[in-house]
């Protein structure tokens, strides 16, 4: 496996926050970071893609994915030094895994694919796509939530990963993870 998309070893609870775009990641990931004290990772394609946008008007191409794969794990190493017991992750390799692979018939990067094997989180917390859909400059898929959703569900059940699905309003969704992730510690 590639040495940059290693987890940086720690004894730390890394919990995922996992499901397509849309569906309160960033929001939750936020909250809960507040709620346990800690920190929480952003989601580095999220600024790579806007920048990537902003100056290019072009969308997300094969030859993003690696890079993005790299950011992101160089911001997860670099606030799991920082956290208290637990790290909440906006996204994870996985989840660029599968946005690859829906973007680019079935394509990713093998890296990645090793990295998935061996990078680990020890709470997954899928979201479910019962919330309002959010338009902005890099969200292009409104009309396949549905099947977005399927494609995250699937890559977490046919891993065999235990997960947690988020949903319901907002506060639902915190009272969920919160009462499982308690139940963790």
């Amino acid at each position: 496996m590639e040495k940059n998309l290693r987890q940086t070893p720690s004894d730390c609870i890394r919990v995922a926050l996992f499901g397509p775009e849309s569906t309160g990641k960033t929001t939750l990931a936020k909250a809960l970071g507040t709620h346990y004290k800690t920190e929480w990772v952003p989601e580095f394609a999220r600024e790579y893609l806007q920048q990537k946008w902003d100056t290019k008007k072009k969308i997300c191409a094969q030859e993003d994915i690696f890079p993005i794969a790299l950011g992101q794990m160089e911001l997860e190493n670099k606030y799991v030094l920082k956290a208290n017991k637990l790290l909440f992750c906006d996204t994870t390799l996985l989840t660029t895994e599968v946005f690859s692979r829906v973007y680019f018939d079935n394509w990713c990067d093998k890296r990645i694919i090793e990295a998935n094997k061996e990078n680990h989180y020890s709470i997954y917390l899928l979201t479910n796509i019962d919330v309002p859909w959010v338009a902005d400059d890099l969200r292009d898929k409104p009309n396949e939530r549905h099947e977005m959703f399927l494609s995250f569900q699937k890559a977490l059940e046919t891993r065999k990963i235990k997960y947690v699905l988020l949903k319901g309003t907002h506060d639902t969704r915190m009272n969920t993870a919160i009462e499982y992730i308690n139940s963790f510690l």
